[in-house]
């Protein structure tokens, strides 16, 4: 089995290439959906955050109240490593399990997409790493857009995360995802028939 690591910056273009790959048969396991997992209604997770981080990010359903977390962690660095260290141990352990099933399977490529890969890539024991890479004007134009953010929003987001010159420095491929879709699904075809063939 190959594992490779998927990441980027945000509105790089990440989940568009995890979908690419589903599509050419390589089996993706999405952080972000596991995130998401971890938060549900009534998780450890969910009671750790409304006692560590505040009851008010805590609707009366208890679900998490994501945008407004999301405010205030973005303008808040410390707030956000205290949010991570919640959260990340709890994903990892669940895509190691996930990837663990996969092995036993028979999966031939397994892609775990995690935007901060880079930042904990110690914490994951990948082949390579790949990049889904747009300069960061780009980022902040599609966050806008994508979101309704203004552009102070989505500098704040954008620039809480590693700069994605940095990341593109560490990555073992780069896939460019600043042409359009068609081209970003020629790299990434191109790069699936390289890793099949090695």
């Amino acid at each position: 089995m190959r594992l490779i690591g998927l990441t980027g910056g945000i509105a790089t273009g990440k989940s568009t290439v995890a979908e690419i790959l589903t599509g050419l048969g390589a089996a993706v396991v999405d952080a972000d959906a596991l995130a998401h997992e971890v938060t549900a209604v009534g998780s450890e997770a969910v009671a750790v955050i409304a006692r560590d981080l505040g009851a008010e990010y805590v609707r009366a359903d208890g679900s998490l109240d994501r945008p407004r977390l999301a405010e205030r962690v973005f303008a808040d660095r410390a707030l956000l490593a205290r949010l991570n260290a919640i959260v990340h141990p709890r994903v990892r352990s669940l895509i190691a399990e996930r990837v663990h099933d996969l092995a036993a399977r028979g999966a031939q490529v397994v892609v775990i997409d995690v935007p901060l890969l880079l930042e904990s890539r110690e914490r994951y024991e990948v082949d390579a790493v790949w990049l889904v890479y747009a300069p960061e004007p780009v980022q902040i134009r599609r966050l806008m857009a994508r979101n309704g953010l203004s552009r102070s929003q989505a500098e704040l987001r954008v620039r809480a995360q590693m700069p994605i010159e940095e990341k593109r420095r560490l990555a073992d491929v780069v896939i460019d995802n600043t042409e359009d879709r068609l081209a970003l699904r020629r790299q990434v075809e191109a790069l699936y028939r390289e890793l099949l063939a090695s």
